[in-house]
């Protein structure tokens, strides 16, 4: 839950491919990661699936100077402008990568092939029109980071009350696997990013590893159902405040630009 989104990872390098601070090989390397392939297919121009190098130079070429993030839930479809086509099927996708620039749009399909440990993850990026307009409840950096100060110490004090905070060999084994990441050298954002959208994204990614943490140790101390509705309750907010604060993160470079600040 509120991992690196494929979306992000797009994202954010191809503002740094598309702003000239890493080369076409480096920003495709970060994008794919550990998924075998990824596709672009519906690209203007193309009669099938391309590569993302192609694809990247084509979107280049039709106008876009900025790639913006969508992560849309039931209910908040955070960071879409439309049209209702293009939302729909980002909203199953619950993710999304909208062009600044040119009006189109690339919406996330994985699949799986192979057996049991030995799985190979291929993606295709279906690229659909989409409306040129602001897109939908996405925060500032400032006010994302505040929120999401607000809204953890909310929670904590709920679940911490409920006897589900972030504790045990579960939470233990999440946040040694998070912090083997970040020891890896992994980069939280590509080049060309403020200083303040890396802390906020670190935030929001260790605010969504204790969700899921807090969702995967099932009840917890919430023995009644008014517990266990109020531990959902005291979630939700701070998910969806996490997800406005990811969204903020990957798009404030294009949210800059816009403003002249770079």
């Amino acid at each position: 839950m509120l991992s690196e989104p494929r979306s992000g990872r797009l994202a954010a390098w191809g503002n740094a491919l598309l702003a000239g601070l890493v080369s076409p090989d480096d920003a495709v390397l970060a994008i794919v990661g550990e998924d075998a392939v990824h596709r672009v297919d519906g690209l203007p121009g193309e009669s099938g699936p391309v590569g993302l190098t192609l694809a990247l130079g084509r979107l280049r070429s039709l106008g876009a100077s900025g790639l913006r993030v969508a992560l849309p839930a039931p209910g908040h479809p955070l960071g879409l402008s439309g049209p209702p086509e293009f939302n729909a099927r980002a909203l199953d996708a619950e993710q999304a990568v909208i062009c600044h620039g040119a009006a189109l749009g690339l919406v996330p399909e994985v699949y799986e092939a192979g057996p049991d440990g030995d799985v190979h993850v291929e993606v295709v990026w279906h690229c659909l029109a989409v409306r040129e307009a602001p897109p939908a409840d996405v925060p500032s950096l400032g006010e994302a980071e505040r929120e999401l100060a607000e809204a953890l110490r909310e929670a904590t004090e709920v679940l911490s009350r409920l006897d589900v905070a972030a504790s045990g060999p579960v939470a233990e084994a999440a946040i040694d696997a998070y912090r083997a990441r970040a020891e890896r050298g992994h980069e939280v954002l590509a080049p060309g990013y403020p200083p303040r959208a890396v802390r906020v994204l670190e935030l929001a990614q260790r605010v969504g590893l204790l969700i899921s943490v807090a969702y995967e140790r099932g009840h917890g101390g919430a023995v009644s159902a008014s517990e266990m509705a109020a531990r959902a309750s005291a979630l939700r907010p701070v998910e969806r405040t996490a997800r406005r604060a990811q969204v903020a993160a990957y798009n404030s470079v294009v949210e800059e630009r816009e403003r002249g600040v770079r």
